[in-house]
């Protein structure tokens, strides 16, 4: 667990560090007088469309380098090792078939989105680019896992490609870039940019090997390949989908979706930020769960998956705490446009979503990587059976609280059967006697901030409540041991300062 842990710590802070720079780009898109709020709704569209053409077109291809690496690289040298180059090839045809589609069925969705979200129609093509730079990176990135250079893909999407736009931000408030036309148009080159930049990195460090020749190992498992890649697309294309459609159905649902879908927005960046250490986790963990599957360690896999629930919840609980503490403060506080107030309960929705799913441990790469793959489209159906009627008919009646609520109810189902699957199959289980313990001990913490300080307000009652629930609840995380990990960090953090051995 000790690589794990490192690669996942820096990794997470790594991410933490984007999503500082992704809440300054938040501001300064939220701010009065820089963007209006269909111009930030539009962007966040974008992401959202470039995502679904990414899962679409990469033909389940990062799911075939996770599950298969390990033979490749056991049995090939790297210059015969043809993985990335099937890899690369498929998913570039994928895309082709992606972006003729999209040229054909450009009707349909102009007719959809011309009343609701215009700029969707006005910049319609250039969301091919950013999509096809999405789709580039995630297969290299999938590659550069199982190569344990997570720490540097994660350094790129994470934080580079927010730079990007900052960059961009920067020049459009000085007016070196004239328009927003001109500025989503740059924005559309900054997935591409990354891909370049970790193609280059693969490149010069001696790891990138593409060959036109079909090796043994391809040749003998190409049944095998077919069936996952079939299965495996079906089920990530369907959670993909699930993901982008409560950005979808707002816009093209809601009046004035693009500025609805801005306030959502905010409240999914800020959900995301919950979401930080599983990133790294899931980075840091995907090699050695294929490894351990491939030698029979049932063991060492449930380690991970206990560990890796424990310790998601723990950050999960505080950070959806704090978030809530001072919601409202922060955005008077920061002079944010009023109407972005309106996102403080799907604050809470969605928050809650992502305790859920990250509490659950890394279930999903644990079915990716095992026998049992085709379970991963079995699931995707009935998330999306349940996500998409649920997010069409609550949006409509609760507006964006509908949207998130259905959200928490559809991840909540959906990892409750991938739980009740890990359990009956392999007797897999994420939750230990600290689980309970640790949701409690948030509530509570968070219930004596709450009603201690809250006459207090602006940067005063931000930082106070803050800090007081930061230091109770960490004080009781490392005093209980709720987590293996967590005693291990902070007996390395000892040795690093003279205090101890690490």
């Amino acid at each position: 667990m000790s690589n794990i842990r490192r690669q996942s710590i820096i990794s997470s802070l790594i991410i933490y560090f984007g999503f500082a720079v992704g809440l300054l780009n938040t501001y300064f898109f939220t701010k009065q007088g820089i963007f209006e709020n269909s111009e930030f709704g539009l962007y966040n569209a974008f992401i959202a469309i470039a995502t679904l053409m990414m899962a679409v077109s990469n033909m389940a291809m990062p799911s075939y380098i996770y599950k298969f690496f390990p033979y490749y690289k056991d049995h090939l040298e790297p210059k015969k090792n043809d993985q990335l180059s099937i890899a690369m090839v498929v998913a570039l045809i994928g895309f082709l078939l992606v972006l003729v589609a999209g040229l054909i069925f450009k009707g349909i969705v102009v007719k959809k989105y011309v009343t609701n979200a215009p700029g969707i129609v006005t910049h319609y093509h250039w969301i091919f680019v950013l999509g096809f730079g999405l789709l580039v990176y995630t297969i290299l990135e999938a590659y550069a896992w199982q190569l344990h250079k997570s720490v540097f893909t994660n350094f790129l999407r994470e934080v580079m490609w927010r730079l990007f736009t900052t960059a961009l931000i920067t020049m459009f408030s000085f007016g070196i870039i004239r328009n927003f036309d001109d500025f989503i148009r740059v924005f559309s080159f900054s997935y591409p940019f990354i891909a370049l930049i970790l193609l280059l990195y693969l490149f010069f460090s001696g790891k990138l090997h593409f060959t036109g020749i079909i090796s043994k190992v391809t040749r003998r498992f190409s049944g095998s390949i077919f069936k996952l890649c079939l299965f495996v697309y079906s089920g990530s294309l369907i959670f993909t989908v699930s993901l982008v459609f409560d950005s979808l159905v707002i816009t093209s649902k809601l009046k004035d979706g693009l500025a609805w879908l801005a306030v959502y927005s905010v409240a999914q960046n800020l959900a995301a930020m919950i979401q930080v250490p599983q990133r790294g986790i899931v980075a840091a963990s995907i090699a050695h769960l294929s490894r351990a599957w491939k030698e029979k360690q049932m063991d060492r896999i449930q380690q991970i998956y206990q560990r890796s629930s424990i310790n998601q919840l723990i950050f999960a609980c505080s950070i959806l705490a704090l978030m809530v503490l001072s919601f409202y403060d922060v955005v008077n506080s920061f002079g944010l446009k009023a109407e972005y107030q309106q996102a403080f309960y799907v604050v809470i929705l969605l928050g809650a979503a992502k305790v859920v799913d990250m509490g659950t441990g890394v279930n999903s790469q644990i079915i990716a990587t095992s026998t049992y793959w085709r379970f991963e489209m079995i699931s995707g159906v009935v998330l999306l059976l349940v996500m998409l009627p649920l997010s069409y008919w609550f949006t409509i009646e609760m507006g964006i609280r509908g949207t998130a609520l259905a959200q928490l109810i559809s991840i909540s189902i959906y990892n409750l059967i991938r739980i009740l699957f890990l359990w009956k199959k392999f007797r897999l289980f994420p939750f230990n006697r600290h689980t309970l313990s640790v949701i409690a001990l948030a509530g509570g913490c968070f219930a004596v901030c709450f009603f201690s300080f809250q006459q207090l307000h602006g940067w005063a009652g931000i930082f106070i409540r803050s800090a007081a629930f930061m230091a109770i609840y960490a004080t009781a995380v490392v005093l209980f041991r709720f987590s293996p990990d967590v005693d291990a960090v902070i007996k390395a953090i000892k040795g690093r300062l003279g205090f101890g051995k690490s």
